[in-house]
């Protein structure tokens, strides 16, 4: 049986995130689904867009995650995941980070 190829991609993964990223906000799931490769991924390509980006495509800009029961919101945080559990309450209903380039 012949071997399968893979899907043929006219971008890379990173410009297909940088192009889904442009102009609108998106949850690391929400690209995940656009550019069909896993969240895990998804996180792995955003830091490297993070320290690469060229000054014409201005930023990537990271909305921090925040914890839906006390409302505390995760700014110093440097990681780019979505955090396990809020220091505070101790809850783990946490909205996602959500990540634009404007």
């Amino acid at each position: 049986m012949p071997a399968k190829n893979p899907a043929y991609r006219q971008e890379t993964v990173r410009q297909e995130i940088k192009s889904a990223l442009k102009g609108q906000t998106l949850s690391a799931k929400d690209i995940s689904g656009a550019v069909r490769v896993s969240e895990k991924e998804v996180y792995e390509h955003l830091y490297h867009i993070q320290k690469t980006i060229n000054k014409r495509d201005r930023a990537l800009v990271a909305t921090p995650a925040a914890c839906k029961k006390c409302g505390f919101t995760f700014r110093k945080r440097e990681k780019l995941k979505k955090p396990g559990k809020c220091p505070v309450c101790r809850s783990e209903t946490i909205k996602e980070p959500l990540f634009s380039i404007p």
